[in-house]
């Protein structure tokens, strides 16, 4: 039976790529920050171990507690919601730990086993805003560009030994646990010379009626890893299709 170990799995979108991966008949190693066993139901196709990506001994505790593994879907990210000006350095640094180097660390950390087995699938959560750049999101956005750019660079290395690596690319969520942290991290720093422009643009974002859902990320994930012939970046949720279709990109 195939094993998917799956990041950032306590809610929104890795929650239900869990729950997809389960309804197929994998075995899943869920992984979080702070474990919670009622999130998915028990069985004996399901592990849940804490893992903090950005945390080396952490990622190798994981690592070897979840044994071999069949593809790997790194979904563990951060939002942050703010114009340049009123995000520190602190929370900038945090979001490339979490959203760039923690994907990384995961692949290096699998790819070993990977690699002596001849295959395996590597599926990384970007996000669109990388087709379709945004206000607001610029140091996000700049740490999920440098995930793509791994992502594909890496993928051509991954090739030599039968593994794939794919990327999936959500569109906007601000229903979910994650836009709400994003928009939280936000605070109270936005500085005054931007607070007009970005309470219309919130409302704006708010008010859209084409968002995507946990449950289009979970089922781009898992064609990435059930369709050998899946392309390798491929958008979740209308508007990332839409997105996609300006780009001048494929949306199959």
């Amino acid at each position: 039976m195939p094993k998917a170990l799956v990041t950032g799995c306590s809610t929104g979108f890795g929650l239900a790529i869990a729950q997809r991966f389960l309804d197929e008949g994998w075995e899943v190693v869920a992984t979080m920050r702070s474990p919670r066993e009622d999130l998915l139901p028990a069985g004996e196709r399901l592990t849940v171990l804490p893992l903090d990506v950005t945390d080396p001994r952490s990622i190798a505790a994981a690592v070897e507690a979840a044994g071999p593994l069949d593809a790997l879907v790194n979904n563990a990210g951060v939002g942050l919601l703010n114009v340049l000006e009123g995000a520190t350095m602190e929370t900038m640094r945090e979001v490339f730990e979490t959203n760039t180097l923690g994907p990384i660390a995961m692949t290096k950390a699998v790819m070993p086993q990977f690699r002596a087995r001849g295959g395996g699938v590597i599926v990384n959560v970007g996000s669109s805003v990388t087709v379709r750049p945004l206000p607001a999101l610029s140091a996000y956005s700049a740490s999920k560009a440098a995930l793509d750019a791994f992502t594909e660079s890496f993928a051509l290395e991954a090739a030599l030994f039968g593994v794939r690596v794919r990327l999936v690319l959500p569109g906007s969520a601000p229903t979910t646990s994650f836009g709400r942290n994003a928009v939280a991290r936000m605070g109270m720093d936005i500085p005054e010379p931007y607070d007009a422009f970005v309470k219309s643009y919130l409302g704006g974002l708010r008010a859209a009626t084409e968002l995507t859902t946990p449950e289009d990320v979970a089922a781009a994930v898992w064609r990435a890893v059930d369709d050998p012939d899946a392309p390798m970046k491929t958008p979740a949720g209308a508007d990332a299709r839409t997105w996609f279709r300006e780009a001048g990109l494929p949306v199959a």
